[in-house]
């Protein structure tokens, strides 16, 4: 019998993970700050400074003339800005790091394309930093856990497709004929991602950054917590099974 000699490709597997390392750190630093901006609503003031109209409006009790807080460093955008760190930046690259890692270990086949790995890695990476810049710009949907406008949306989309290739093209060439429970949860994965996102972020754009949603009033909130309940089941829980 002829054997045949191959390697994993961890480098990709790495990339993933120090990217998770660091948007943890940074995730977490977000939390904490949105955190204390609800016990102290001035913070923002105390780090950016102030002026002296702002002062005598504090000093009065009023807290309505914080003109920092009530801009790119107010709470609703780095609330907006935690959720997303944590949602795409910190679990997302740390599904795609356990996903590259495990995938070719238990299909004992390097992965499918490294280019498209790298793709995949920078794609995700890009929209990440896309999503920092617009929403302190206070560019959203104020869609919940789907705040980022059409497209980025359009990136998450692209940067998914691409691990799905990655990912199917993988099992077609794999050197076991079994499929172990872990890939049949990434499996799982992609195919719910692709649909939640998608169905959920159709809009009309009206500009480069600015559209709105494809659906209207009752069923524009159906839709979006029929996106928000199942994110959390099919993108936080599903491929960390896995």
């Amino acid at each position: 019998m002829e054997t045949q000699k191959f390697s994993y490709d961890n480098s990709i597997v790495r990339a993933f993970l120090y990217a998770t390392i660091v948007f943890g750190v940074v995730g977490f630093l977000l939390g904490l700050t949105a955190a204390l901006m609800l016990f102290y609503p001035e913070l923002p003031e105390f780090f950016l400074g102030t002026d002296d109209s702002t002062i005598k409006s504090l000093a009065a009790g009023n807290i309505q003339g914080l003109i920092n807080s009530q801009g790119a460093f107010g709470f609703g955008r780095i609330r907006m800005l935690h959720t997303s760190a944590v949602i795409f930046a910190f679990v997302g690259n740390s599904v795609f790091a356990g996903a590259y890692y495990a995938t070719q270990r238990l299909l004992k086949a390097r992965m499918f394309s490294d280019t498209v790995s790298w793709l995949h890695f920078w794609t995700w990476q890009i929209m990440i930093v896309a999503v920092v810049i617009t929403f302190f710009m206070g560019i959203n949907t104020s869609k919940e856990y789907a705040e980022h406008e059409w497209p980025i949306d359009i990136l998450i989309t692209v940067s998914w497709v691409l691990f799905g290739v990655n990912l199917f093209g993988t099992i077609a060439k794999r050197r076991v004929r079994h499929l172990y429970v872990a890939i049949w949860f990434f499996i799982g994965t992609w195919i719910a991602v692709a649909m939640l996102h998608i169905f959920n972020n159709l809009a009309v754009p009206l500009t480069m950054w600015k559209s709105y949603s494809a659906y209207a009033g009752v069923k524009d909130a159906l839709v979006q917590w029929w996106y928000g309940h199942n994110a959390v089941a099919f993108f936080l829980t599903t491929p960390v099974l896995g």
